[in-house]
């Protein structure tokens, strides 16, 4: 604070308060999770487009969009906070009535807080004062909206319940309905507010009245009918009359102006009203920056309060938000306890579950504890759902322990005390960090530091490195998990490592089913209890469009390798063809050849 008063010099008035966040009071989420489930940001191009946080955000105010991002980036790992939120979105998705006047109440609201920290700013503008006071307008209403919510959080905001009605009742009556930018372009403060300052700007805008009853006034004293007041940037507001009327005018005018056919005076009350009337202007400016810096600093007297309020503001909307998106998604509210046991029935990608597909979305089940299914082996082709599936039931997590529905029939949740996610490839070129490199980091962090109360989900563990290094990094990973005791799901190519499943007490193996047809394959994306036993990559390729002879020959390469054919020197035999469909050539997919010498005395 102390280096920011030095820096800032002196705009700190709005911080009132510091706030203690401890770590352990909330799960923490490193920057790999927080990329792989699109919490904020989407995978494609890092908007906010297609993220859990554009889907859940049915908030109305700023305040209440910035508490739902804080929710989602730093998940509660109290059962009891959690559950507080939870009865809170429960009520509100019950009672029909309550949340649709909490929207109402919170619709054009504005940014109490920001506009609360504006306010007590050097640089505060009228418009700011116009918004503070139609975000203070709007309490009162939410007052009534929350009057009836019996839960613990509908207590609390009782209890600090503060629409600041002094302030607001000072700014309604000061702050014009379309104030200026700044304030001395004039125009800020209410007509009616200030005798001095309407009297100043009635003598401005009634400036041609005042001229012509003392021209008529004037006439009627001095007799010349033909007597006119006139005004020029040079010489001002000045009597016109003819020259052979201009020897009977009164003694006290004086002479301004001879011309051919006229003379121009000047009278002393014209001279006075001239002065008022161009002082008006300036006077009245003067007054006005006066009024407006005396409410000004009435209002920032009551920021800390409005601050206050606005916090508690944030949380009515993040939650009345959570229970509309509850409604209108068909979500089910989660059972959330200290237990060990992640069950999930009917579980379903939030986000891709949205999406306009060609097909429907299929959910799945979940079982993870700590001691019949606490690592779970998920094999099966590209393109079949394992991604999608295990990224749901870290989400579905994510979201009962911030208080939220989730999208599934039902759900119990063990509490995690962290998620950790190893998903996809990416290449961190400006660091000199390979896909491999970066996976490996990615992988170490996790098993650095997850206990056995965390949920990790790990898809494609070694892939990027040779297939004997990959399988046996994948093996060497799973089996440190297992140790660790987290709940894990872990998707892989490697069908070798279902074999954990018996070896190792509390592995499962599952696999997205397949259907096979003409050498065709379809996705049937339900996830079921048995490994897979093929990949199906030839046909996924085909899916995609490889040529037909790449894909011919790729069946006849696996083909020979799933029959183990070997030559003489133990090389398989993947002859290559030539034009004629002759073999011209053999390539070997493992390392160098080996020699009869070599073979013999192996």
């Amino acid at each position: 604070i102390s280096y920011l008063r030095d820096t800032q010099k002196g705009a700190l008035k709005q911080i009132a308060s510091v706030t203690i966040h401890n770590p352990t009071d909330h799960m923490m989420l490193d920057t790999a999770t927080l990329r792989n489930l699109e919490l904020t940001k989407n995978l494609m191009d890092g908007s906010r487009k297609g993220s859990l946080l554009e889907l859940a955000d049915e908030t109305q105010t700023a305040m209440g969009a910035r508490q739902l991002n804080e929710w989602l980036l730093r998940p509660l790992i109290s059962v009891e906070k959690i559950n507080e939120r939870l009865d809170a979105v429960r009520f509100l998705v019950e009672d029909s009535y309550i949340n649709p006047g909490i929207i109402d109440a919170l619709t054009g609201m504005g940014d109490m807080e920001r506009i609360a920290s504006r306010v007590v700013q050097p640089n505060c503008s009228p418009r700011d004062l116009l918004l503070f006071g139609q975000a203070l307008q709007k309490l009162p209403e939410l007052g009534r909206a929350i009057e009836k919510v019996n839960t613990s959080f509908g207590r609390v905001w009782r209890e600090l319940w503060d629409e600041l009605p002094d302030t607001h009742d000072l700014l309604a009556r000061a702050i014009a309905d379309e104030p200026p930018l700044m304030a001395r372009d004039g125009g800020a403060i209410r007509e009616g507010y200030s005798e001095e300052l309407d009297a100043l700007r009635s003598i401005k805008s009634d400036s041609r009245k005042l001229i012509v009853q003392l021209e008529n006034d004037e006439k009627e004293r001095t007799g010349i009918s033909n007597l006119r007041i006139k005004y020029n940037k040079i010489y001002g507001y000045f009597i016109e009359v003819s020259r052979r009327q201009s020897e009977t005018v009164p003694e006290e005018w004086m002479r301004k102006q001879s011309l051919v056919n006229s003379e121009r005076f000047i009278s002393p009350k014209l001279k006075e009203l001239e002065e008022k009337i161009m002082t008006a202007e300036e006077r009245a400016i003067e007054v006005e920056l006066k009024l407006f810096e005396t409410v000004k600093q009435e209002a920032a007297k009551s920021a800390p309060r409005a601050q206050g309020m606005a916090s508690i503001v944030g949380e009515i909307d993040a939650l009345s938000a959570l229970a509309y998106l509850a409604q209108v998604k068909h979500y089910t509210a989660p059972v959330v306890n200290d237990g060990e046991a992640i069950e999930i029935k009917g579980g379903r990608h939030p986000i891709i579950e949205e999406a306009e597909l060609t097909e429907r979305f299929v959910p799945n089940d979940t079982t993870l504890d700590r001691e019949k299914s606490q690592l779970a082996i998920i094999t099966g082709p590209n393109m079949a759902g394992k991604s999608t599936y295990i990224r749901q039931v870290a989400i579905i997590t994510l979201m009962a322990q911030i208080g939220s529905y989730v999208p599934a029939d039902s759900a119990t949740i063990g509490v995690c005390d962290r998620i950790f996610t190893r998903v996809g490839a990416q290449d961190h070129l400006q660091k000199g960090q390979s896909t491999f490199m970066v996976e490996m980091n990615e992988t170490a962090m996790i098993l650095n530091n997850a206990t056995a109360r965390s949920l990790i989900i790990l898809d494609e563990i070694g892939r990027g490195t040779s297939t004997f290094d990959g399988i046996s990094i994948a093996w060497a990973v799973a089996e440190y998990i297992h140790k660790i005791g987290a709940r894990t799901l872990f998707a892989t190519h490697y069908h070798e490592l279902t074999e954990l499943a018996e070896t190792m007490q509390g592995v499962r193996n599952l696999s997205v089913a397949v259907k096979e047809w003409n050498d065709e394959i379809i996705f049937l994306r339900k996830i079921i209890e048995e490994g897979a036993d093929k990949s199906y990559g030839i046909q996924v390729a085909r899916l995609a469009g490889l040529p037909k002879e790449v894909i011919e020959r790729s069946g006849e390469i696996l083909t020979q390798l799933e029959a183990n054919e070997m030559d003489a020197s133990g090389a398989p035999k993947l002859k290559a063809q030539d034009a004629e469909g002759g073999a011209d050539y053999q390539i070997s997919l493992f390392a160098p050849q080996v020699s009869e010498v070599e073979e013999e005395l192996r």
